[in-house]
């Protein structure tokens, strides 16, 4: 994943003006060490057809917004920067309704009992309705909200982007408590989508650490870190939790930037194994496997008991992966071209690819009954179909 993409403008003026780590980030002679692989052909074993499409606003707009849909009960909801908000039937792209909020979004898309929960750029956290799109409720907060809110029958937890997480009591307008975190000089451009476990929320924060806060009291249950900063520049030193965590039993599977892939306790956050990682998009579990992409391009299968790695696949080098999904007897990823790639799940080779009507994809993919769902950052929302070939 390109860096200077990801930080934050602040940061990135930082650098230019006193870090030398963008020559060593491009090599002595201007050469980029870090480009993307060109794709060789395959042996296509799994055809994509693409179903339907819909085109939602300008999708992630251009503040690099990871704002994802939700899949319920047969029925996407979706929402772009531009503040347009829409349920599209999953099965034929229908359009059931269209909102046009006066907001910028950055956050999304939650969803609790017939309501979704949205994060806006201008700092405020709205509740709609999930028959019609009419707000229902909504509050501010201190900065933007990256990530979809997570809400329970009482609570609505909000992460933000200056390194807060806050639990407001179902309906009301000012949060019961606010856990603040360290926020580092550097932060890449993201934050994990918070999750309730237990009467905990999880989240990651930009210094490397998972906390759980118990959400009746607000007090920290137990704390892990994931990434431990190292080395003499600010870049080096970046250890963000910014990609999807995924929960599996009492299990909770974690991974950082320049930092580890660690298994945990999600009742006490006791570390059951970990591995060297480096990822921005996190987690996702199938097969027995836990599935990360790193920054360098390396797709990677983990065994779930820490027993090491089934396979890594290093054919897709710097194509600044999304995060892997899971879908049929496969793992789904799509590149910064717009390439959508199949691999297997049981040795990691890729069976399948397809250029997606769209753009690149930096929202994560629904799978749903061996189609997928993908939202290209561009505004389309496109699903496809698996069909294995003879």
């Amino acid at each position: 994943m390109k860096l200077w993409r990801l930080l934050t403008t602040s940061a990135l003026m930082l650098l230019i003006s006193g870090c030398s780590t963008f020559q060593e980030w491009f090599g002595s002679e201007g050469e980029d060490a870090t480009a993307p692989v060109q794709l060789e052909r395959i042996d296509s074993k799994v055809s994509l057809k693409k179903r339907w499409s819909s085109k939602i606003g300008d999708g992630q707009g251009d503040g690099f917004y990871k704002i994802t849909p939700t899949l319920i009960d047969g029925v996407i909801y979706v929402a772009s920067s531009d503040g347009e908000v829409a349920a599209i039937n999953a099965a034929n792209g229908a359009r059931l309704w269209r909102v046009e909020l006066e907001r910028p979004l950055s956050g999304g898309v939650g969803h609790h009992n017939r309501s979704l929960y949205l994060g806006g750029a201008d700092g405020s956290v709205l509740q709609l309705s999930a028959e019609d799109g009419a707000v229902e409720w909504e509050a501010a907060v201190s900065g933007e909200v990256l990530a979809a809110p997570v809400v329970s029958d009482d609570w609505v937890i909000v992460q933000t982007y200056d390194g807060k997480l806050l639990g407001f009591r179902s309906g009301a307008e000012e949060p019961s408590w606010t856990f603040t975190s360290d926020v580092p000089v550097l932060t890449l451009r993201g934050t994990s989508a918070p999750i309730l476990v237990g009467g905990n929320a999880i989240a990651g924060f930009g210094d490397g650490k998972v906390v759980a806060v118990d959400v009746d009291s607000g007090n920290i249950s137990w704390e892990a870190r994931i990434g431990v900063p190292q080395g003499s520049s600010e870049i080096d030193r970046i250890v963000d939790v910014d990609g999807a965590m995924t929960q599996q039993g009492i299990e909770l599977f974690v991974a950082s930037y320049q930092g580890r892939l660690a298994a945990l306790d999600s009742r006490t956050g006791r570390k059951l194994w970990q591995q060297n990682v480096s990822s921005v998009t996190g987690t996702n579990v199938g097969f027995g496997n836990v599935y990360v992409a790193d920054v360098d391009g390396t797709l990677s299968a983990f065994l779930r008991t820490g027993q090491g790695v089934r396979w890594q696949n290093i054919e897709l080098g710097y194509r600044e992966l999304s995060r892997p999904t899971p879908v049929s007897s496969y793992v789904a990823t799509v590149d910064f071209e717009g390439y959508l790639h199949l691999l297997s799940q049981v040795d990691g080779q890729i069976v399948g690819r397809s250029k997606i009507g769209g753009d690149a994809a930096r929202a994560d993919m629904i799978a749903d009954s061996g189609r997928l769902i993908i939202y290209a950052d561009n505004g389309q929302l496109l699903a496809y179909e698996l069909e294995a070939q003879d």
